[in-house]
């Protein structure tokens, strides 16, 4: 299936390894000009790399999402060197594992800058150039655990929520103006971080690691983890011109686990 989005411009943020990175090369895929941000050198190297196997052209960026300073500068090096940004793919790491009590404010204070306040800043640093051109795909990567919330992922599971109302209001203020505004959901796919959250888990309930990933898989309806590319080629789809018609919803991608409507 031809996407339509050959020679679109892409900016995926958190882009150095795991979701982002896996985003990233879907769309290059597609032939789309992809500009991948990280703060770690070998990483984005490697992305660089699976872009360039996959037949796409690519951009590597220094980006630390704590630093708003940064956003227009940045924001303008992807025009100067692959021209305007056309599809924008919202994404950042995870916090620390929390409860919901007890949490530093000063933590939740920067947890909400780089998750939610920086994604923001960004999206109204690239919208005037989508809204003049008719045109432009803002996909937000966030949580399974912004509808159904996970245990001990206290802040993940707010600040993502608090995104998933954002796109949606952005959504509707935008949809007449050729652009779209979209979640894409991630449940249990196989990523650095999730391994690191299962073995978190199974030193918190002093279990093993394999133990933790079967009790993962009874709940999950397919009986696997999720491949990052099938990640990625979603978020690829909800880019594409075929999506046009796709605003203010978001996609899971989590084998039937999500059992909220």
């Amino acid at each position: 299936m031809d996407l339509g989005i050959k020679g679109k411009v892409a900016l995926v943020m958190a882009s150095s390894r795991g979701l982002g990175q896996a985003m990233a090369v879907s769309l290059a895929r597609e032939g789309v000009k992809v500009a991948v941000t990280g703060r770690s050198p070998e990483g984005l190297q490697k992305s660089v790399e699976l872009i360039q196997a996959a037949g796409g052209t690519a951009l590597a960026l220094n980006w630390d999402l704590s630093d708003a300073s940064v956003i227009d500068s940045l924001v303008s090096k992807v025009e100067k060197e692959l021209g305007p940004i056309d599809i924008l793919i919202n994404n950042t790491g995870g916090p620390p594992p929390t409860p919901a009590a007890g949490q530093d404010p000063a933590l939740w204070q920067k947890s909400f800058n780089d998750m939610v306040l920086s994604l923001i800043a960004i999206t109204d640093r690239v919208l005037p150039g989508m809204r003049q051109r008719q045109w432009g795909r803002i996909i937000t990567s966030t949580t399974s655990g912004a509808i159904a919330p996970i245990k001990n992922l206290a802040i993940s599971n707010t600040l993502r929520a608090a995104l998933l109302a954002w796109s949606k209001t952005l959504a509707a203020e935008v949809a007449h103006e050729g652009i779209t505004v979209n979640i894409i959901m991630p449940g249990r796919v196989a990523t650095d971080r999730l391994r690191q959250l299962d073995e978190a888990r199974a030193k918190r309930e002093s279990t093993s690691y394999e133990e933790v990933v079967k009790a993962s898989l009874r709940q999950i309806p397919v009986g696997r983890y999720g491949d990052p590319k099938e990640y990625g080629d979603a978020a690829a789809f909800l880019a594409s011109q075929n999506a046009s018609f796709i605003t203010g919803t978001v996609m899971r991608i989590d084998g039937g686990q999500t059992q909220a409507i």
